[in-house]
């Protein structure tokens, strides 16, 4: 027998939300302005080789809460030709959660589809692949037998290849973008084991992201975009993010996002039973624009279900920026 520090109420609690046997899929409550952490087809979509650095401290104060970091690169490739078709990107992503760790690279591909002269409409279809490295630190577990089977003694780790999918579809007002996320999760093994045991819990499971979003002029210096992602790993509850922001004076995006869980595809029990309440989280987003090509960006997520009272919510910084580039080409600016 073994117990845990603080944190092992937080596994637990996951586990139960992923279904008692994979951890869910990284979200950053500014994906809006990093959209290939959940779409590869959005290789490319800005036009400029763009740099996006991220970095999430989950549930402030509880020991062993998620802390993930993650940076890309990506921008269309330019072969000399007039039009910039392919998309290239690259992302690097750390997740920790008490023992329990996640390292992974991907590769992006998209190819970008122009649907008008003037070039403002384009559908784009992505390829990432890469690898997950995944490990549990048995030093942050404590133990009330020497010896138990189950702990490692020090840091167990495999990899396992992984690849995803997606569509992007874009105009100067709308986008939407469907993928699939983790796609090999379903046919490989993360390879961690230990005596005999197998952590299946610590690997993520499949995950498919539906976004869109519409922008509209207020005025001559204000603009709004609503948008929303839902998010379902097939077997607990989907997730919900609606979001409006406000675009002001070309410098400024403020806003705020409601976050939470829906009973689908007949998988209710979880939500219904308590595990989970249905109001996940609010969210406190600004972006400024330190000049056209610099932005940094801040959000704060106040949780609204059982953690709200052992936890002071969440903090998401992120920075971006845009280069020149002779291999890549430059266009209209991008908004989403």
């Amino acid at each position: 027998m073994y117990t845990t520090k603080k944190w092992f109420t937080v596994v637990l609690l996951l586990c139960l939300a992923a279904g008692s046997r994979a951890q869910q899929s990284v979200q950053f409550s500014q994906y809006i302005f990093n959209g290939l952490a959940i779409n590869p087809a959005y290789a490319g979509y800005k036009d400029v080789l763009h740099l996006n650095a991220s970095y999430r401290q989950q549930w402030t104060g509880l020991e062993g809460a998620p802390r993930t970091g993650s940076i890309s690169l990506d921008g269309p490739l330019n072969r000399g030709n007039k039009d910039a078709n392919v998309g290239l990107g690259i992302q690097a992503m750390m997740d920790n959660l008490g023992p329990q760790s996640a390292i992974s690279l991907y590769a992006s591909y998209a190819y970008r589809i122009r649907l008008d002269e003037e070039d403002t409409r384009r559908l784009c279809f992505g390829l990432g692949v890469g690898a997950t490295q995944y490990g549990m630190d048995g030093k942050d577990l404590i133990y009330e037998t020497n010896g138990d089977r189950i702990i490692p003694d020090g840091s167990a780790k495999a990899t396992t290849p992984d690849a995803r999918v997606g569509i992007y579809y874009y105009t100067p007002s709308v986008y939407i973008g469907v993928s699939v996320l983790d796609l090999l999760s379903k046919y490989t093994s993360s390879g961690y084991k230990w005596r005999g045991y197998t952590y299946e819990s610590i690997r993520r499971k499949q995950h498919l992201y539906v976004t869109a979003g519409y922008m509209f002029n207020v005025n001559d210096e204000i603009s709004l975009k609503p948008s929303v992602l839902f998010k379902s790993d097939f077997s607990g509850p989907a997730g919900l993010d609606a979001t409006l922001m406000m675009h002001i004076d070309e410098l400024l995006w403020v806003g705020g996002s409601y976050r939470t869980n829906l009973s689908v595809l007949n998988k209710k029990s979880i939500v219904n039973n308590t595990a989970l309440d249905k109001a996940n989280a609010i969210s406190g987003i600004l972006e400024y624009y330190i000049s056209p090509k610099y932005r940094i960006g801040y959000s704060y997520d106040y949780s609204m279900n059982k953690l709200a009272g052992i936890q002071t919510g969440s903090h998401e910084l992120s920075i971006g920026i845009l280069f020149n580039s002779k291999l890549f080409s430059t266009s209209n600016p991008r908004y989403f």
